[in-house]
């Protein structure tokens, strides 16, 4: 596939496997690690590599190769201790690109001061999605402006020292940025002015059409 990515899973519990299987799927290359040998031979036969390692240990975590990956993703069940420490020993290795699944909402601070620019609440995001559906039958996403009508959120890294006026994403892609999040926050900001200046770390949001999307890669 053109848009094949390697990528690693840390923790291949219940939420870690179904992900790093789903990932699979869509035709991608994961790397699973787990410190429970029967996550690992489970995943075996389904991921393209898969280590008994306990990813608390930064020397073994560089010894699978996760310093080269495009994206990591630390689901390490209930310990946010464990978690913490995996995601310190990923920023050491110098991968930037960290999801994290979070189990409390102290978690969740502690991890965006951390600089992690993606936190998730499977469960959360799931609940909220079905309330909307429940109360609102016939919606299917959050915006119900089409099949083909996506967001994306984006990492800021060359496109620091930039502003949305300097990027003229709207002009040039036919997207448009609808929310951010700066380095180190833990909420997001709605409308950002076309004259604020991005910082490495921040994340944007934005809202187009998939193929769209697509083109941002090489901008």
């Amino acid at each position: 596939m053109a848009n094949r990515k390697e990528v690693g899973v840390i923790g291949l519990g219940k939420f870690g496997y179904a992900l790093a299987a789903a990932l699979t799927d869509l035709g991608h290359d994961v790397v699973g690690v787990d410190r429970n040998p029967d996550n690992v031979r489970r995943a075996q036969g389904k991921l393209a590599q898969v280590y008994e390692c306990d990813a608390t240990d930064e020397k073994a975590l560089g010894q699978v190769g996760f310093k080269d990956l495009e994206k990591v993703i630390v689901s390490t069940g209930s310990s946010m201790e464990a978690s913490i420490l995996v995601v310190l020993n990923l920023q050491t290795l110098g991968v930037r690109d960290i999801w994290v699944k979070a189990i409390s909402e102290e978690h969740e601070r502690v991890l965006y001061k951390l600089g992690v620019p993606y936190v998730v609440f499977p469960e959360a995001f799931v609940a909220f999605q079905l309330a909307h559906r429940l109360t609102m039958p016939g919606i299917h996403d959050y915006f119900g402006l089409g099949t083909d009508v996506v967001t994306r959120e984006i990492l800021v890294d060359k496109w620091a020292g930039k502003t949305l006026r300097d990027l003229d994403l709207t002009n040039k892609f036919h997207v448009q940025v609808i929310a951010y999040r700066k380095n180190g926050e833990a909420v997001f900001s709605f409308v950002p002015d076309a004259n604020m200046e991005f910082t490495e770390g921040d994340v944007i949001v934005l809202i187009g059409k998939t193929d769209d999307m697509i083109k941002i890669e090489k901008f």
